[in-house]
């Protein structure tokens, strides 16, 4: 008698891997398109010989202060719906994590012997390792804006010497993208007291980088 393997899990398409982040990330590129509708709509109808309008910035505040908490809580979702995959990924991470570490602790062990070195203490393993995932992630992010196929081909490069993994990369150019949309709007709220105009516009200046950030988490290059 013989029996048959277990199939293997299928691994998702990243847009559906982080499908309840990307739907968050759409709502939030909307609310801010409405918020800031709210203070430009009422100026637009007013008469063209009226100097002062009554706008309303609630909207603009009320999307800075959620949008944080509607993103963690998308990638919990995210997380719960895709217990396998998250194991797989973070068996991966491991992996690639003992590549960094090795290469950040024989780093170390230069600096260490130098005799220049300085006052300020060097990162430990983990902090340097941590450090080269966010660092390849801000710079493929930032490669993005400009060239998205010269982004895509930075993250096989950087794939390519088995410290990190695409997917990895991907995701940490996604959280830079998202962090810069996020100060964006922080940065609406504090305005909010002072100047109408500048909460529209700073809650539209938020819209690239979510959009970005729907993109990078949607990508395959696999």
């Amino acid at each position: 008698m013989t029996t048959a393997p277990f199939p293997t899990p299928v691994r998702p398409a990243r847009r559906r891997r982080h499908a309840r982040l990307i739907a968050a990330l759409t709502a939030l590129v909307g609310a801010c398109a409405e918020a800031a509708g709210e203070v430009y709509g009422p100026i637009a109808a007013a008469p063209p010989g009226q100097e002062a309008v009554a706008v309303e910035t609630l909207s603009c505040v009320r999307v800075a202060m959620s949008a944080p908490l509607l993103l963690d809580w998308a990638r919990s979702e995210d997380t719960a719906r895709w217990p396998q995959v998250v194991v797989r990924e973070d068996a991966a991470s491991r992996r690639t994590y003992a590549a960094r570490c090795a290469l950040a602790d024989a780093r170390d062990a230069v600096h260490r012997s130098g005799p220049d070195r300085g006052p300020v203490p060097l990162p430990t393993v983990e902090q340097g390792a941590a450090m080269d995932v966010v660092s390849a992630g801000d710079e493929v992010a930032a490669r993005w804006r400009d060239d998205p196929q010269e982004a895509a081909a930075l993250v096989l490069e950087l794939a390519a010497g088995g410290e990190l993994t695409a997917d990895e990369v991907l995701d940490a150019a996604v959280d830079a993208e998202v962090v810069c949309g996020l100060l964006a709007l922080s940065q609406a709220r504090t305005a909010a007291m002072s100047d109408p105009s500048t909460v529209a516009e700073l809650c539209l200046a938020a819209v690239p980088y979510l959009a970005r950030a729907v993109a990078l988490a949607s990508v395959d290059l696999d």
